[in-house]
């Protein structure tokens, strides 16, 4: 029989991926998880009915009190706030499980579950990305399932226009990366501005540390000439490579050995419209050690 430690190992890394997925940052969200760990020790598992759904239960429950903390502080963030990427290169995940966590952990999807308020953001994950039944929501957030259905479906309203608006396969969207990070490393302005939406936009986080855009820069010319002066400015101090972040290939930007931002981008398969730039040391100390931890 499964003991109460092997159970609880077994679920970490789902532990984990609730916990990130609600707070957009790994540190808390293994806090988070840390907690739920002495409070299984201290709970007599032997006599729980269903461990899984328990430790499911109380990692959202965690994660809904720590996000409501969390929104006053980034209620007075400098700047834009954006989640903390992660790497999921290492992931022995298949390439439909990076394609479907790709729309599931984004740093796009992430940064429009902000606008969710806790129980409404942990209610949506569980129905939308966790695919649990009403009953098990409800039981989670101590509400009846009438008014779990309702607290789903004006999250799902409520995100409908935020919510990016392309489905490009990895495939499309690795192509057109490999091509837009040759064309920058070689410093080839004209494709750079060319594969650009005319109306991308660029949000950065450099959250009061780092010098960063306090409103997002919109316009793919802009973009371009912002991101080309990188190359004019360090010269063969600049390196670009390409990496998976949040399960969708993103730029890790170098000056020098020195890991200045990393870079999620979204495509609708021929151009690029989005941007989320991370330039947040605390956020970027993860990768820049190169500490990958996939989710599931």
């Amino acid at each position: 029989m499964e003991g109460a430690t092997d159970i609880f190992i077994r679920m970490q890394p789902r532990l984990l991926g609730v916990a990130y997925r609600m707070l957009g940052s790994l540190a808390e969200a293994e806090d988070v998880v840390q907690d739920v760990w002495l409070g299984w020790n201290e709970a007599e598992s032997s006599q729980v009915a269903n461990p899984e759904a328990w430790l499911v239960t109380a990692t959202t429950r965690r994660s809904i009190d720590r996000l409501r903390l969390a929104r006053n502080d980034r209620e007075h963030y400098v700047g834009i706030w954006l989640p903390e990427p992660i790497l999921t290169e290492d992931s022995p995940a298949t390439p439909e499980e990076l394609q479907e966590a790709s729309s599931d952990l984004s740093i796009a999807f992430l940064t429009v579950l902000e606008r969710l308020a806790p129980e409404a953001r942990a209610a949506f994950l569980l129905r939308e990305v966790l695919d649990a039944d009403y009953s098990e929501i409800a039981r989670t957030l101590d509400k009846s399932e009438a008014a779990c259905r309702q607290i789903v479906h004006r999250a799902k309203s409520q995100l409908r226009e935020e919510r990016p608006r392309y489905v490009v396969s990895a495939a499309s969207h690795q192509r057109l990366m490999r091509r837009f990070t040759e064309a920058w490393s070689n410093a080839d302005f004209k494709t750079m501005k060319e594969m650009m939406a005319e109306s991308a936009t660029l949000l950065g986080d450099g959250g009061g540390i780092v010098t960063s855009f306090p409103k997002p820069l919109v316009g793919g010319q802009r973009i371009a000439q912002l991101l080309f002066a990188s190359t004019l400015r360090h010269k063969h101090d600049l390196r670009i490579e390409l990496a998976l972040i949040n399960g969708r290939l993103g730029v890790l930007r170098y000056f020098g050995d020195e890991l200045e931002s990393a870079q999620s981008y979204d495509t609708d398969g021929e151009r690029i419209v989005q941007i989320y730039v991370q330039r947040n040391p605390e956020k970027l100390r993860r990768i820049a050690a190169h500490h990958a931890s996939p989710l599931n």
